[in-house]
This record gives C-alpha cells, sequence and structure tokens, in this order.
C-alpha cells in the first residue's frame, strides 16, 4: 500500500507498506525532507514495523518518537506526518495529481446561487459526474454568509443589514459570519472526492486542502500559514477563513468534500462591524481588541490588484496539478437556480438556529 502526505508549510512524506496478521510489515519511508542522522531513517522504519494496523497516526508518531536517536534533526517531515501518510496509505488515499482538474471561474452571481452551486457541484463529484472543482466565485451583491448552525439573529444586526443592502444567507457548512463585498472579497471552493482526504483528521483536511493556497501566497511575497482550526493567517493578521461540509455518495458510498475559503482583498471594516454583531468573547479570542484589526486585507500585503492576485493563484495550482478550464453545466446551473429559490432564499432555512444568548459580554 503507498500514502503520500506533504506536511503543512514542509515537505513530501511518502510511506509504501505491507499489512500482515493485522500489523504493519515491511515500511518504506521516503520523501524530499531532510533528517539527521541517516541512521534516523531505519530508525523510523522499525519503529512502524509490527504496529498494530489499526494505529492512529498520533500512535504511530509515539511509537517514532521513542525509537529517533537522541539529537536527530527534521526538517520538512515530523513523526506526525509520517503517521498521517502510514494512515493514508492504509485508508488507499489518492493524491491531488490523480485527478484531471476543472477550473469554473465566471461571472458575478447572487449570494443564494453561489450556496446553492457549492451544494450541486460537490454532490456532482461524489457521484462521479463532475471531476474534482476548483470554483473561484465573483460575487454579484455585497452579503453577509453565516455558518450552519449559527443563530442569525446573534451573528447579524438586521437594521444594519437592510441599511447597507447587505443580503443574508446561510451556507451548508460550518464556521462563523463572512461579510463579502464585491471587488473586496476573493472566494473559491474546492469540491474534491472523499479519496483525497482518506486518511486525515477533519483538522488534518483543513491544512491539507489549504496547502497550495499558501504556496500560491509564498510566491506573492506573502509567509502565511495555517491556524487551526480553519483560519489562513500572516503575521500581519487573519486573511482567510475556511468551511468544509462532506456529501455523502450514492446510495450511501464514498462522498465528496466541500471546502471553501474566503479571503479579504479589502474591507470596509465600519460597514461590517454594523452589520455583524461581533462579541468581545469572539474577539478576545482571536487576541485582538477590534474586529478592524481582525482582517489584513491581501491588497495592502501584495500591491496587487484583485483579479492579479487570482490569477497568480489560478496559475500557482495548474502548475502544481493541472487545471482545465471548465463551467457549470446548464443542468447543474438549473438544478442550483431551483436551490436557490426553494432553500437558500426560504426563511426557513436563513432562520432555522434559534437565538442563543451569548452571555452578559455579548452586545
Amino acid at each position: 500500500m503507498h500514502g503520500e502526505y506533504k506536511v503543512p508549510g514542509g515537505k513530501l512524506v511518502v510511506v509504501d507498506v505491507d499489512v500482515e496478521d493485522g500489523v504493519l510489515r515491511h515500511p518504506r519511508v521516503a520523501g524530499d525532507f531532510f533528517l539527521e542522522p541517516d541512521e534516523a531513517l531505519d530508525a523510523v522504519n522499525r519503529a512502524l514495523d509490527g504496529a498494530p494496523a489499526d494505529t492512529d497516526a498520533a500512535g504511530l508518531a509515539a511509537r517514532i518518537d521513542a525509537a529517533l536517536p537522541e539529537g536527530t534533526v527534521m526538517y520538512g517531515l515530523t513523526s506526525e506526518g509520517v503517521g498521517i501518510a502510514v494512515r493514508r496509505a492504509l485508508a488507499h488515499a489518492t493524491d491531488w495529481t490523480d485527478y484531471d482538474w476543472q477550473l469554473i471561474h465566471e461571472g458575478p452571481q447572487s449570494p443564494a446561487l453561489h450556496m446553492a452551486l457549492d451544494e450541486v457541484l460537490t454532490a456532482e463529484v461524489a457521484a462521479g459526474r463532475r471531476p474534482p472543482t476548483l470554483r473561484v466565485w465573483e460575487w454579484g451583491a455585497p452579503a453577509v454568509i453565516i455558518g450552519s448552525f449559527q443563530s442569525l439573529r446573534n451573528e447579524v444586526d438586521p437594521e444594519g443589514a437592510r441599511r447597507h443592502g447587505i443580503e443574508v444567507v446561510r451556507r451548508i457548512s460550518g464556521g462563523g459570519a463572512m461579510f463579502v463585498e464585491p471587488g473586496n472579497t476573493i472566494t473559491y471552493s474546492l469540491s474534491v472526492p472523499e479519496a483525497l482526504v482518506q486518511g486525515l483528521s477533519f483538522q488534518d483536511s483543513y491544512a491539507y486542502l489549504d496547502d497550495w493556497v499558501l504556496g500560491a501566497l509564498g510566491e506573492m511575497g506573502i509567509r502565511a500559514w495555517y491556524q487551526p482550526l480553519n483560519d489562513i493567517a500572516t503575521d500581519q493578521g487573519k486573511i482567510a477563513g475556511a468551511a468544509q461540509k462532506r456529501i455523502v455518495g450514492p446510495d450511501g458510498g464514498p462522498g465528496a468534500v466541500l471546502h471553501h475559503v474566503t479571503m479579504a482583498y479589502d474591507i470596509n471594516a465600519d460597514t461590517m462591524l454594523q452589520v455583524l454583531r461581533i462579541g468581545r468573547e469572539k474577539l478576545s479570542d482571536k487576541g485582538t481588541g477590534s474586529a478592524r484589526k481582525r482582517v489584513d486585507p491581501l491588497r495592502r500585503q501584495t500591491g496587487l490588484p484583485r483579479g492579479a492576485v487570482i490569477e497568480r493563484m489560478i496559475d500557482s495550482f495548474r502548475a502544481r496539478y493541472g487545471l482545465a478550464d471548465g463551467k457549470v453545466t446548464d443542468e447543474e446551473l438549473a438544478r442550483a437556480e431551483a436551490l436557490a429559490r426553494t432553500k437558500f432564499t426560504s426563511p426557513e432555512w436563513t432562520t432555522r438556529v434559534p437565538r442563543v444568548r451569548r452571555g452578559p459580554s455579548a452586545p
């Protein structure tokens, strides 16, 4: 069995391993990492050999750490990364390069239609009718997008939203509220087969699916990193947030993962504060004293027009994994438009979570 895992911010780890009588046998770890001394690699392989095949990544990492020679130095490699590569091998996980990726980047669309397209396209990937897809959004109107499990009244000031003409929609993934404005926001979705993240924990799947965009940002001179659970940050502040949703395949079979990211290119912090109810607890959790400091726009960090940032991101993905231009099919669009009307603009969906008291620190 063969498994691969790129350590976030690090190097590729490759593992080939057999399973005999319920234990790992003949493990062979390789990759473009750096490891000193040389005999440390033999120690890693010996630590894995004989481990129960159901040992999780953390357990495998503990075996490796206990076996490493004193003074071992790893660069671009972690014991946990080796453990994850083993789990991916056992789960028969696929790799990015195993697929023919398709790009969808079309004109501005309504917030509700974007929510519907995420659901429809990911379901099509789960059904095997669509290849893995990178979709770059263009916003047709300003909006607040709340997470699947958030209380509408807790998150949004209705008067502020009406005053600024802000549409409020609820997405199918969890996480927090997003404030978006056309021209000021960069949003993209990945709709990928579940096999791509097999062997990864929920948290590890975020880091894994975000890794390519960290590389793209690095090519634009931004040193960015994944910040658990779902943020992308730089030393100057948060620049993006991610959210995910698993969609089951036909007849309960292997499905697909929706992973979408919203990045702040620029932001009108004053409007955001009038529309979102951002409590002091949340700001304190982020280690900041004001919402204005929570998001650091890409425009200032790159000095590039928004379109150029998007173009460079797409070019970076294409250079890594290949990417063919595509489009939403007529059938997919018709299904999404119907879903936008019946679900994503319905009060029943938008208000489905009742108000929850936050406590004395809430505004």
